[in-house]
């Protein structure tokens, strides 16, 4: 069975020369985030990733969850688990102190949350829904209501959901149905059914906070009249305890492909004389103020393609080295490991080159969330806000594809031990298969960054985008050693170009075609995005190797996986093109007789 540890080699190297961790603890708020301070926090956050939450995955796998009349009842090692996450402050480590968090930035707690994804995700996907309802509360509750809830959820004494879903609807919330009726106490009376609700049930903590989607009785008709309601499981009695039960009750878990420590639920409200609600926000405004929920779980999810992975190559890499197989095809020699053998080491440098790539765009991403919520220019802030909106369908569509082709490949590397269940690997594999669905499948983040990112703002966004990256290209070309890389990036920025400027000549007429080709849009954003990272990466890597600053031998492999990128990773973005122009042309003309 596969063990994990914390790359904290890579995350701390980002965090100092990519991500901007000194210009990210200058801003207003985020002094406390010292280099000092962080590494600390990392390496505890690797101790307890590594020895308290990753032995307990496997276990939670096979155990999975069941429901006993209405009770959930979740693997045995995950009240310990969860308690000893509460206890030692973790879950609100980037959330406001005033409600007992810790108040660092976004930019501290990314790397902190891939360990917790990488070591257990099945777990820490109850610990993160904590995070997103609260940073939707402190936006849009009311003072009365941030004072009852918010404390009890930043701390996780009690635990949080969010309902958006229903069984008619799927991901169209225009068709949700769920109704909230006033009443004569100021609250709601919610009735419907809400489902794929993670954790919506279980006895973890002694109270469950939902948000959930509803309609009021003047409501509009689609997306413009959902409104947002805060439903606990138990009702606060007159001293902010829990007390009596709320009418909503889980009726069903899914059985699922993986992450079976998870309880996935569908919850019945209003069964009888409807859930105590109160709404959040302003009436027929409750899809704004969930995107803010949502916008952070599709961060999360991104950052779960990272940390899958991470977990499947350390798998792969161990195992190659151990597992001794064959001839050496270059030396001859019989009985060394296979990690010898060209195949696999062009898997796992592969695999290495797409994780350096993924980890350095979210990191750097969650420095931009920072500079959006503290920079003290206005325009500066505005700026890192719309690069984080243009890439947060890249974010989770590309970072979860590339996930699942990562654990798909550590598979590969096992060959027929990766098929069977007891080596991990395949836990891996069936784990991160949702996180290209939930929060959006690849096609919505996809048609997202097409028609909201790119043709409503006619790509003002992404030219400026384009823009800084042809500086890093220019920065690039400028030493000799790193021309290479620079040609390889100015070629795939002019491919983007193209691409950019043949979409926003399309018409109307052609809309069909325009989206055939949208997640081919996404997969060539995202592979560029990938190799401007790699190709920052190998200049912070050659600055410190001139300076005599680091291990020489890691900063040497920092530029040979961005080299590997750009030779064999790059070239994806020209065919990715050819299938946004031609394929979803051919797309729009198939015949429907040939399906």
């Amino acid at each position: 069975m596969i063990d994990y540890q914390a790359p904290l080699r890579d995350m701390q190297f980002i965090l100092g020369e990519l991500a901007g961790l000194d210009d990210v603890a200058a801003l207003p708020d985020c002094e406390d985030a010292s280099p000092d301070l962080v590494a600390a926090i990392l390496e505890e956050a690797g101790k307890f990733a590594s020895g308290v939450m990753a032995p307990t995955n496997h276990q939670g796998d096979l155990e999975g969850c069941r429901l006993e009349g209405e009770r959930v009842i979740v693997p045995q090692a995950w009240q310990a688990t969860y308690d000893q996450f509460r206890e030692a402050g973790w879950l609100g480590l980037s959330l406001p102190p005033e409600f007992g968090g810790q108040g660092l930035p976004k930019l501290v707690s990314t790397p902190v949350w891939e360990m917790w994804f990488s070591s257990n995700m099945a777990f820490t996907m109850l610990p993160q829904l904590n995070v997103g309802q609260a940073e939707a509360l402190l936006i849009a509750a009311n003072e009365e209501q941030k004072a009852t809830w918010l404390a009890k959820i930043v701390s996780g004494e009690w635990a949080a959901t969010m309902n958006l879903t229903e069984p008619q609807a799927g991901s169209d919330l225009a068709a949700t149905r769920m109704r909230a009726e006033p009443a004569e106490d100021g609250a709601y009376r919610l009735f419907g059914q809400k489902i794929y609700i993670s954790y919506g049930e279980h006895e973890l903590t002694p109270n469950i906070v939902h948000l959930v989607l509803a309609r009021l009785p003047d409501a509009p008709e689609g997306v413009k009249g959902l409104s947002l309601f805060l439903v606990p499981k138990y009702r606060l009695d007159a001293d902010g305890n829990p007390g009596e039960k709320n009418d909503v009750r889980c009726i069903s878990i899914e059985h699922k492909m993986g992450i079976h420590g998870s309880p996935t639920c569908t919850l019945s409200f209003g069964d009888t004389e409807g859930a105590v609600g109160y709404l959040i926000g302003e009436p027929h405004q409750g899809l704004k103020t969930m995107f803010i929920m949502m916008n952070e779980a599709r961060f999360g999810v991104g950052v779960q393609g990272v940390a899958l992975g991470e977990r499947a190559y350390q798998s792969a890499l161990d195992y190659a080295r151990e597992r001794v197989q064959g001839r050496n095809i270059v030396s001859g020699e019989a009985g060394q490991p296979i990690l010898y053998h060209p195949d696999v080491k062009r898997m796992l440098v592969g695999m290495r080159a797409r994780l350096l790539a993924m980890r350095t765009f979210l990191y750097s991403a969650a420095g931009w969330f920072d500079i959006a919520h503290h920079h003290p220019d206005a325009e500066v802030a505005d700026k890192h806000r719309r690069f984080v909106d243009l890439l947060m369908p890249v974010a989770k569509g590309w970072c979860t594809e590339v996930g699942n082709e990562l654990c798909d490949e550590a598979i590969q590397v096992f060959g027929g031990m990766g098929f069977v269940e007891e080596t991990g690997v395949a836990q891996l594999f069936r784990d991160a298969r949702i996180i290209t669905i939930y929060e959006g499948t690849t096609g919505i983040q996809a048609n997202d960054l097409l028609g909201r990112k790119i043709l409503r703002e006619k790509g003002a966004t992404l030219r400026e985008l384009l823009d800084d990256m042809r500086a890093i290209a220019r920065a690039a070309r400028e030493d000799s050693r790193l021309a290479e890389l620079a040609e390889g990036l100015e070629e795939m920025l002019e491919g983007l170009a193209a691409t950019t400027d043949w979409l926003l000549a399309q018409g109307k007429e052609q809309t069909a075609a325009l989206y055939g080709g949208a997640v081919p849009l996404l997969y060539q954003l995202g592979t560029v995005v990938g190799g401007w990272q790699l190709v920052r990466a190998a200049q912070a890597a050659q600055r410190q190797r001139d300076a005599g600053e680091g291990d020489p031998d890691y900063l040497d492999s920092v530029i040979a996986l961005a080299r590997f990128y750009m030779a064999s990773v790059a070239p994806e973005a020209a065919s990715h093109a050819r299938a946004v122009r031609d394929g979803g042309r051919v797309l729009a003309h198939f015949p429907e007789a040939g399906l």
